[in-house]
C-alpha cells in the first residue's frame, strides 16, 4: 500500500514541465490556490516517487518529462471503439472500482466495454495478492471490463489470451524482444515488464452458473523508473523507455486498449485456440528447463513445454508430462 496524493498535487503538476522553471507564485495564480497549497502538493508528489527540481527564486520544474494522461483525447478515441473510460487522478484500485461498478456500487450500470485508468493506484495489486507497484508518472495502470456470451466455465486461457495480445501490442510498438512469462507476466530478457490481474465478476442479477460472464482486466505496465522498482520488489524490472525511449502513455493506453478489444471479440468467438500457438511462440521459457513451486512448498522440475487447450502449462518431468493450472503455481527458471 502507498500514500495518498493530495487533491492539489496532479493539478499542480500538470502546470509543470521539465524544459524551464515555473514559480510557485504563478502555479498558485494559475490555479487560484495559496503557495503553501503548491509547496504541500509537490512534497506529496515527491513522496510519490516524481522528481522535481526546486531553486529558490526560480520555482520548479520536472526532472524528467510527463506525459499526463489527457481525458478530452482519450475519451473520443475509446468511444470510437465502443468503450466507456473513466480517467480518475486517483483511485485505491482500477480493477476494484469496476468490481464496485459491476456489483452495482456506483450510480450507473456498467456497460459491455469499458476501461477505467488512474494516474496513481495507493492499493495497486497484482496476482495472487501481491501489490503493484509504479511511480507516479512512471507506470500506467488500467483496467479494461468486458461482458462476455461465455459463461465462466468457459473462460479457460483468457488469462494467457491477454497475455498474447498484449506482447503483439508491444511488438507491433517496436518492442520485439517482448515476451510473456506464464501464465501472463510480459517480461523482455527475464526482466518483468507488465502484469496482468483478471478478475470474474458477476451482476446482482446474474447468478446462474451458465449466465454470461464479466471480465475484469487490471494491467500496469512500466513506462519509465524501473530501476527503482527493481529494488523495491525484489526482483529483476524493466520498462519501455529502455527500450524505446519516450513514449507518450495515452499513445501506449490507446494501442493496447485497441489491441485488448480486437483480441477479446476474437476470443468471444474462438476460444483459447485461437491464441495458442501465438502464446507459444512468445513463450519465454518454451523449450527450456524450469521448476514449479506448488503451494508454497513442492517443487516439481522439467522442461516447459508450453500450454494445452485450456491454458494449462505443460511440464516434461522425469515422471513423465505433468499439467499445471494458473493460481496453484509460481514459475521459476531451472538452476544449471
Amino acid at each position: 500500500m502507498v500514500g495518498s496524493l493530495s487533491a492539489q498535487a496532479l493539478p499542480v503538476l500538470r502546470q509543470l514541465s521539465s524544459d524551464e522553471f515555473l514559480s510557485g507564485a504563478e502555479i498558485a495564480r494559475r490555479l487560484g490556490c495559496s503557495r503553501a497549497t503548491v509547496h504541500n502538493a509537490l512534497r506529496s508528489a515527491q513522496s510519490a516517487g516524481l522528481v522535481v527540481h526546486a531553486v529558490h527564486g526560480r520555482g520548479y520544474r520536472l526532472a524528467e518529462p510527463v506525459s499526463w494522461l489527457d481525458a478530452e483525447r482519450l475519451a473520443p478515441e475509446l468511444t470510437r471503439l465502443g468503450i466507456t473510460s473513466r480517467l480518475f487522478d486517483q483511485l485505491p484500485s482500477t480493477n476494484a472500482f469496476m468490481l464496485q461498478w459491476v456489483a452495482g456500487d456506483v450510480p450507473f450500470r456498467a456497460p459491455p466495454r469499458a476501461l477505467a485508468v488512474a494516474e496513481w493506484q495507493t492499493q495497486g495489486r497484482g496476482r495472487r495478492g501481491r501489490d503493484w507497484h509504479a511511480g507516479l508518472g512512471g507506470g500506467l495502470t488500467f483496467s479494461f471490463l468486458w461482458r462476455s456470451a461465455r459463461p465462466a466455465a468457459q473462460l479457460s486461457g483468457l488469462s494467457l489470451a491477454v497475455g498474447a495480445v498484449l506482447v503483439r501490442g508491444l511488438q507491433d510498438l517496436g518492442l520485439s524482444a517482448a515476451r510473456v512469462k506464464w501464465p501472463n507476466d510480459i517480461q523482455v530478457g527475464g526482466a518483468k515488464l507488465a502484469g496482468v490481474l483478471i478478475e470474474l465478476a458477476s451482476d446482482r442479477l446474474a447468478s446462474d452458473v451458465l449466465a454470461p460472464s464479466t471480465a475484469v482486466i487490471g494491467i500496469g505496465i512500466n513506462v519509465s523508473g524501473a530501476a527503482a522498482l527493481t529494488d523495491r520488489v525484489g526482483q529483476a524490472a524493466t520498462d519501455l523507455q529502455t527500450y524505446l525511449g519516450r513514449i507518450d502513455r495515452n499513445d501506449l493506453l490507446l494501442t493496447l486498449a485497441a489491441a485488448l478489444n480486437a483480441g477479446l471479440a476474437r476470443f468471444e468467438s474462438e476460444g483459447f485456440a485461437a491464441f495458442q500457438d501465438a502464446w507459444h511462440v512468445c513463450h519465454a521459457q518454451q523449450g527450456q528447463p524450469v521448476c514449479m513451486l506448488l503451494n508454497g512448498h513442492e517443487t516439481v522440475c522439467g522442461v516447459a513445454l508450453g500450454v494445452d487447450a485450456q491454458g494449462a502449462l505443460l511440464l516434461e518431468t522425469a515422471s513423465g508430462i505433468r499439467a499445471f493450472h494458473s493460481g496453484e503455481v509460481s514459475l521459476r527458471e531451472a538452476v544449471p
